[in-house]
């Protein structure tokens, strides 16, 4: 009997203690992407992270992003302002305000063909970055794949009402 209270003592005792704990984590989906990695967006949660080789300094190997929460389906809405961005005239750049940071898309038109950038700079410490230029049939590819839930139907929240792109 003294050996079988040992035993459950010591037992209790380290799961008591234990220091590993299993954390619940959202899983990270990789959507479209652009060449070798010039974009691509990471999805994760209700969350749309848009990473991009910056260009600026091209000495250097780094990529930037800017990211946002998908409160009002506002992935769909950034797709929709990108490409009318496209057919607008004249082109005219697009300034958009996410929680941490400002977002440009500047479009450019060059042998009848129309680009588009995306410029983007943090609010808190001035780090900019620029991507490379990108045509229409590129973004369409960016966006080719949304996030879905485990049904297979868009991922929607009703109960959130705010959107960041107003």
């Amino acid at each position: 009997m003294k050996k079988v209270i040992i035993a459950l003592a010591l037992i209790s005792n380290c799961i008591a203690f234990a220091q590993i704990k299993v954390i619940e984590t959202t899983p990270v989906v990789r959507l479209g992407s652009i060449g070798q990695n010039d974009m691509f967006i990471q999805n994760e949660g209700n969350e749309y992270t848009f990473f991009y080789k910056n260009v600026e300094k091209e000495e250097e190997t780094n990529t930037r992003s800017f990211s946002f929460k998908d409160l009002d389906n506002d992935f769909v809405k950034l797709q929709e302002i990108i490409v009318s961005g496209f057919n607008a005239n004249p082109l005219l750049d697009i300034k958009l305000e996410l929680p941490n940071q400002f977002v440009w898309l500047h479009y450019s038109k060059n042998l009848d063909r129309t680009f588009v950038q995306f410029m983007s700079k943090n609010k808190n410490n001035e780090v900019t970055g620029v991507s490379k230029s990108f045509n229409l049939s590129q973004i369409d590819k960016l966006f080719e794949k949304k996030g879905v839930n485990g049904n297979g139907k868009d991922k929607k929240k009703a109960d959130d009402v705010m959107s960041e792109f107003k």
